[in-house]
């Protein structure tokens, strides 16, 4: 059975792809290194130590460490200024914690900004473990952060759902064996290569409902389809 659900944060819970997008763009920009929407989507689901090394392989001095460090500054002051919370969202969480699920955060944001956020939203008391990419050796695609959120919360990933929104994100799940449910980012959504890995697509958060977790658990007498990390 189905004993935990763990969420990605930036286009799941908050609307923040673009935010993150623009605030990286607007800093090359400054210093006129190169930005481009192929830049923007090299770096979806990257670490903060892997996209400050490739901010800085665009030509933004560095070191990676004062990249991210500025970033982060900045993403700080735009969250607390307005807090981005995808509709629904605090609802969703509240749902999921309500039907005795463990719940836990597995995301590529630095944890500071986790933690703001989760804090800002009054969800923090609701997850029981909070994973952030700079905190593993890869970032997704790779399976590292979702494993990690696993051992923390003492869920083995077959008994696991995360709920993504990116190419990234769903091969990363995938790969470390949860099973996927996807709610696909409007601005930067997934292939069709990456939602084929997914268990259950929904149109939004208001769609993620314990009856759609119950589905998934009707088809665990099949294995977990094997995704590929590229």
């Amino acid at each position: 059975m189905i004993e935990a659900v763990v969420f990605d944060l930036d286009g799941v819970l908050i609307e923040t792809e673009e935010l993150w997008d623009e605030v990286r763009e607007a800093l090359a920009r400054e210093v006129g290194a190169r930005y481009d929407a192929a830049a923007q989507r090299t770096m979806m689901g990257m670490s903060a130590p892997e996209w400050s090394a490739f901010m800085e392989s665009l030509g933004v001095p560095g070191p990676p460490a004062a990249i991210n460090e500025e970033v982060v500054r900045r993403l700080i002051a735009r969250y607390r200024a307005e807090l981005p919370l995808i509709p629904g969202s605090v609802a969703a969480v509240e749902r999921m914690a309500a039907a005795g699920y463990t719940l836990a955060v597995a995301s590529s944001s630095n944890r500071v900004l986790i933690e703001l956020v989760l804090e800002l939203s009054g969800l923090a008391p609701r997850f029981a473990a909070v994973v952030s990419s700079e905190e593993v050796a890869r970032g997704k695609p790779s399976p590292d952060v979702y494993q990690e959120a696993c051992r923390r919360i003492g869920v083995a990933p077959e008994r696991a759902v995360a709920v993504e929104d990116s190419h990234a994100g769903i091969r990363s799940a995938r790969a470390a064996g949860l099973r996927v449910l996807v709610i696909p980012n409007h601005s930067y959504p997934p292939g069709a290569e990456a939602l084929a890995l997914a268990d259950l697509v929904l149109a939004d958060l208001a769609a993620l409902t314990p009856a759609a977790v119950e589905g998934i658990i009707l088809e665990l007498q099949q294995p977990p389809r094997k995704g590929q990390v590229t």
